[in-house]
């Protein structure tokens, strides 16, 4: 499967749905500009491995546009959740939040992110099934 990083549509309202805990570093709530970095470097890393570089954009203004998108919002619950391997005995948190939340401003550029995100989660642990997301436009 290919995707284009190419915006095809236009968009000033988005919602994303947080369908497993899902888990991002840098803050409590899914702001924009937060979710938007840890896709984008989860697809650079991503094409990096696999498709021989990371992606070829300009990651500081790309940064400064995301941050101009605003959470309208937010309805998010934590989840506690833990699993514990077999082979060494270590307990790992699988916890989270899930929910929705609502952005709105110029999205075009950012949807085939949003896009290529439900098929490759967002956050940590994505291996384990964390951070699986759908988005919608209206």
């Amino acid at each position: 499967m290919e995707f284009s990083l190419i915006a095809a549509e236009t968009a000033s309202r988005a919602r994303v749905t947080f369908l497993t805990p899902t888990e991002l570093k840098r803050g409590p709530q899914p702001e924009f500009d937060i979710l938007f970095a840890h896709i984008r470097d989860r697809i650079s890393t991503l094409r990096a491995l696999y498709q021989g570089g990371p992606l070829d954009i300009d990651f500081k203004a790309i940064a400064e546009r995301a941050s101009q998108i605003k959470m309208t919002r937010c309805e998010i619950q934590h989840v506690a959740a833990e699993r514990t391997s077999r082979a060494t005995g270590q307990t790992h948190s699988l916890g989270g939040f899930r929910g929705v939340a609502e952005y709105e401003g110029d999205l075009g550029e950012f949807l085939p992110y949003l896009e290529i995100a439900r098929w490759t989660g967002v956050g940590r642990q994505t291996v384990w099934g964390k951070g699986e997301i759908a988005c919608e436009t209206f």
